[in-house]
């Protein structure tokens, strides 16, 4: 019996992650549900179609009707199967240690793409991403956030929104890129 055990056990296991964590940035390709705790936030996924394949069936904040790719990553690299948003207010340790996501719907690399959707722009994120990291040293200590973070996988998922609402939509916009 003790060695159908172990054999079972071997058979269960979950390859081990090549990176500790995983961290999203970027617009509404990589949100898994920020903008549906930004109360600013013009843009919330929190109406069907939005999750119905999902557990549950039910819209969870992702601008989709499944995963993300941010988190087809994550569970194809092991790391979790979902990547939470960082905002959630009930969000684990666990899932603080694992990995979120500190992307918006309606956010681009250009301050003023943000403007009009009141998304958390790009370059706001990283101070989103600087409470991540003392709630993630209050977690775990200082040594082991520090290596969590140096061995975690970045993703940045952002652009289209720079090019559709403010490069197109504002004419003056243009000029000041014109080798675009």
């Amino acid at each position: 019996a003790t060695l159908r055990a172990s054999c079972n056990a071997v058979t269960n296991a979950r390859p081990q992650p090549p990176f500790p964590a995983i961290l999203i940035f970027g617009d509404s390709t990589a949100d898994t549900g920020n903008n549906n705790y930004h109360s600013q936030a013009v843009f919330k996924a929190k109406h069907l179609p939005y999750g119905v394949d999902l557990p549950g069936h039910e819209a969870n904040g992702r601008f989709s009707n499944g995963k993300l790719i941010s988190d087809v990553i994550a569970s194809k690299l092991n790391i979790k199967e979902f990547v939470p948003p960082f905002l959630q207010p009930n969000i684990s340790d666990q899932d603080i240690v694992t990995g979120v996501c500190f992307a918006s719907a309606g956010a681009g690399y250009d301050d003023r793409t943000s403007l009009s959707s009141k998304a958390i722009p790009v370059s706001k994120q990283p101070s989103m991403f600087k409470d991540y990291i003392a709630r993630l040293k209050g977690i775990v200590g200082d040594k082991k956030a520090m290596e969590i973070i140096n061995n975690a996988l970045v993703v940045i998922s952002a652009g289209s929104n720079d090019f559709i609402w403010n490069f197109y939509d504002i004419p003056t916009r243009r000029l000041e890129y014109p080798d675009i």
